[in-house]
């Protein structure tokens, strides 16, 4: 499947929605905690195992990002979409026949591991596509994108607590959702397979401004020897360990909060809650990573860490007396959470440059991988050993968040020992390299395309494996 080059004219305001399509449907995942509670009556689970295939859906998005990124690169956006949607729709299909045969390994095996890998494939299809369209805004549009990630679940929570309640919650109905979802889905992700296009050298070059590729540049298998990278892969474990740990949890734990009050919270208000939380996700996706290109990339996570173990500590303290605190609390929490998944790409590429950019970014979400486990572990252990205690109410979450706290804190910290990244890892192009990359640009100029359709953004050679 070859990479569809852009041709003359075509506007760089359509590569987006071509993005929005598949992160928009992948996004679902946020919203698993509406299955959550229909799942532990119907297959009588625990907290923690009604958890497990959200987690090895984390795990396998960061692990099939981390191996599947280069070859994302080399091959394009479009055959990387066209696998994300095989690989989620599938999942939800064979999650599907585990539900109406009552074996939950199935709905582990689909939805945690063949729709995993579709998860991750579809997170990184567009991202360096993106970066390449829109290299003096890079914060703004990969937010415009990774945001429908954070958005889905606006969707899919009431979408998906409707269908419960039409079709019932027991493991039938259940299996009926489940077939709805991997068929609607197939259908609307197939807009963005058939709408996506790279730019070619010319228009990257044109779209760039002079000297858009030049500066610092570095490979792949060179970043991951940099501390820069494991200071971010920190950073990025501790922000998503802190905010998924709350959106895993979302509708169980605002419930749990509030029982006790005079003014508990329905399940319809919980789906509610759901979605709200999406929303901030969403928001601070778009949000966020946009001001990012103003204050920059450090600055932002100063906030998204420092403001972040703040909002943490108020939920802990008062959380539980009012519900305008704990609501609004927990929606900043997760617009931090959505604006660091956004701004990422865009602190990747200014310190290790837009070469191999995608393949960069694959790796570093393994940190999310490690969070998936981390942050719903962490809230659904300690919530299920102080109900064994006979504990109840927002005790059952208190040790938890001031886990959380104590993450952003360290997530802080490796932020601040981010430095530029030293000459030495620099990628200096070979002599092939250079004549290749030539021999690209006259040929678009010449044709008004390219077949090296995954251009840098001033016309550079296309990004080869890390063998190259």
């Amino acid at each position: 499947m070859s990479p569809p080059v852009a041709p003359p004219g075509w506007s760089r305001w359509l590569v987006p929605p071509a993005a929005l399509s598949v992160h928009l449907s992948i996004g679902q995942a946020y919203a698993w905690s509406v299955f959550k509670p229909p799942l532990e009556s119907a297959l009588g689970l625990s907290g923690t195992q009604s958890a497990l295939p959200f987690q090895l859906a984390i795990v396998m998005l960061g692990l099939s990002a981390a191996f599947g990124g280069t070859l994302v690169e080399r091959k394009g956006p479009r055959w990387a979409m066209t696998v994300a949607l095989i690989c989620f729709s599938s999942g939800f299909l064979i999650s599907a026949l585990g539900a109406a045969t009552e074996q939950y390994w199935l709905i582990v095996l689909g939805y945690g591991f063949v729709g995993g890998i579709g998860l991750g494939i579809g997170y990184i299809s567009p991202v360096s596509t993106l970066i390449k369209w829109f290299p003096d805004r890079p914060g703004m549009a990969t937010g415009i994108a990774i945001m429908g990630f954070g958005g889905g679940a606006l969707i899919a929570s009431p979408w998906s607590a409707q269908m419960l309640e039409s079709f019932g919650s027991d493991h039938s109905g259940i299996a009926l959702a489940f077939l709805v979802h991997g068929m609607s889905y197939a259908v609307f992700m197939t807009l963005g397979v058939l709408l996506v296009r790279v730019p070619r050298p010319v228009e990257s070059a044109a779209v760039g401004g002079p000297g858009a590729a030049a500066g610092v540049q570095v490979c792949a298998r060179t970043a991951v020897r940099t501390p820069q990278f494991w200071c971010l892969w920190v950073v990025l474990c501790m922000n998503v360990t802190a905010g998924i740990g709350i959106l895993e949890k979302a509708a169980p734990m605002i419930t749990d909060f509030f029982a006790d009050t005079s003014t508990p919270v329905s399940v319809t208000a919980a789906a509610g809650f759901v979605a709200l939380l999406s929303a901030a996700n969403m928001a601070g996706r778009i949000g966020w990573s946009s001001t990012s290109d103003v204050i920059e990339r450090k600055n932002i996570y100063r906030v998204y860490l420092g403001v972040g173990a703040l909002m943490y500590a108020l939920i802990a303290l008062v959380g539980d007396s009012s519900k305008p605190v704990f609501i609004l609390s927990a929606l900043v929490i997760l617009s931090f959470y959505g604006g660091g998944f956004a701004t990422i790409p865009a602190y990747l590429k200014d310190l290790f440059g837009t070469y191999q950019v995608g393949a960069i970014h694959g790796r570093l979400l393994t940190a999310w991988s490690t969070a998936g486990v981390l942050g719903p572990l962490i809230v659904n252990w300690i919530a299920d050993r102080q109900e064994e205690a006979g504990k109840h109410g927002s005790s059952l979450y208190t040790s938890s968040l001031v886990i959380m706290i104590g993450l952003l804190v360290v997530g802080f910290v490796a932020n601040e020992l981010v430095r530029p990244v030293h000459a030495r890892h620099h990628h200096v192009p070979t002599p092939r390299e250079a004549a290749d990359a030539a021999a690209d640009t006259t040929a678009g100029s010449a044709t008004g395309s390219a077949t090296g359709s995954t251009a840098d953004v001033a016309g550079a050679r296309p990004q080869q494996p890390e063998s190259a």
